[in-house]
């Protein structure tokens, strides 16, 4: 962890007065991310990178569970690919970035730098499905994409590049896909409540709004604290636009040939923007413990006569926690006191802190403070490991009540997607 100076510490900016400055701020004080020298790109800090990992993780494990399997396809696509789906060109091509040379060549066909894969995919797809028995398919990759539209970059919510993951499937049916659509939007919906603390309306986005080339759209709508709509994770119900223009087909149990039909789905980096943006406050950034890189930091507070007791307390404390499970950090360091302690570990999103003092020592009590509020309360050094996931529960609990109070007044009425019609024949 770097150092930073009393001057630099601190947010400055106010989040209700000044929102894209105090966001920017929060960004680069927590050591989330940097801007990178080439505009609208940034470079993604190993704070800020833990936390997706950490979001990965829970969709990776979800993905796999309900029968995907990842892979990774190349960077670029040729544009003859990109061509065989004219909706896709037509909806993509403002943004697209082309390589058309190789150190001193020429190319002989321009190479798109993937916007989306679909068009580098669905030929692979079509390659491995032949029979009824090789369906559904599911293949996801995690990788980062280029759109060449940003001009103003907001890390996390507008770069030129962004990390996320793209899902990608083949089915009997329209029937299929529709319910896979339907499960990839509904662990969207999980990683929003269940690990991001942010509460989600599902919907269906209007037919000029869409995925290009695609049947319907749903998606998952999460709301900032000034009323406005951040897309959250979008499922896309494709029919058969792409198996037709890719040759996605199988040969049914009676030995006929079908068409495919076809889904896609991802979350990008963006989440990680509304998280920040939804819970942080002008102390700086705020974690749900689910995704905090360290849930509960222990600063010790001590005198020359009692820095021996105060500090073997702490290290008994921090093995403890360890021992269960926690992700804990012990703030040892001599040459920064507990005030400034408290305010960096604030600034950067630790969910709990532990303060530890002689009296916490004589009494066999340690202090929990929540970050969101600043409540504390002085609990026993018994069964201390289960006192601390009870907090951290409630640090959750109140980040996702706080969330959703926020969005109470800007919220529409519930919109629960229903199930579209299937194209007719």
């Amino acid at each position: 962890m770097s150092e930073q100076s009393d001057q630099e510490l601190g947010i400055t900016e106010s989040k209700e007065y000044s929102t894209g400055e105090w966001y920017a701020e929060v960004v680069q004080k927590a050591e989330l991310a940097d801007y990178a020298p080439m505009g609208g790109f940034i470079v993604t800090r190993p704070r800020g990178y833990a936390i997706w990992e950490r979001m990965q993780d829970c969709l990776d494990g979800w993905f796999k569970e309900t029968g995907v399997q990842n892979a990774y396809f190349p960077l670029f696509i040729p544009e003859s690919y990109l061509e065989r789906e004219k909706d896709v060109v037509e909806g993509f091509d403002p943004e697209v970035a082309w390589v058309t040379r190789g150190g001193y060549d020429e190319l002989d066909e321009g190479l798109a730098v993937r916007p989306t894969s679909e068009s580098i995919i669905a030929p692979f797809m079509s390659q491995w499905v032949r029979s009824h028995r090789d369906l559904p398919l599911r293949l996801n990759q995690w990788c980062s994409v280029v759109r060449w539209e940003a001009t103003e970059t907001k890390p996390f919510f507008r770069t030129k590049e962004f990390l996320w993951q793209e899902g990608h499937t083949a089915h009997h049916d329209w029937e299929g896909a529709w319910e896979e659509t339907m499960t990839r939007l509904e662990q969207y919906v999980r990683l929003y409540e269940d690990v991001l603390a942010m509460p989600v309306l599902r919907g269906r986005k209007p037919p000029h709004d869409k995925f290009p080339g695609a049947h319907t759209t749903t998606t998952v709508e999460a709301l900032m604290p000034d009323g406005k709509s951040v897309q959250g994770g979008t499922s896309h119900h494709l029919g058969t636009s792409f198996a037709e223009a890719f040759d996605i087909t199988y040969v049914d149990e009676d030995e006929a040939e079908q068409t495919a039909h076809t889904t896609s789905w991802g979350v990008s980096w963006r989440a990680l923007g509304a998280l920040i943006m939804t819970h942080s406050d002008d102390q700086g950034l705020v974690l749900p413990p689910t995704l905090a890189e360290t849930q509960v930091v222990i600063v010790p507070i001590w005198q020359e006569d009692t820095r021996e007791d105060v500090m073997d307390y702490a290290d008994d404390l921090e093995s403890t926690l360890a021992d269960a499970g926690v992700r804990v950090h012990l703030d040892d360091r001599e040459n920064r006191n507990p005030g400034f302690k408290y305010n960096e570990w604030e600034l950067k999103g630790v969910p709990l802190r532990i303060e530890v003092g002689p009296a916490e020592v004589e009494e066999g009590t340690a202090t929990l403070v929540h970050r969101p509020d600043g409540e504390s309360e002085a609990v026993g050094r018994e069964g201390i490991a289960a006192t601390v996931e009870e907090h951290l529960d409630t640090v959750y609990a109140k980040l996702y009540a706080a969330a959703e109070e926020n969005g109470v007044a800007t919220r529409p009425a519930r919109s629960r997607s229903r199930r579209p019609s299937p194209p007719r024949s």
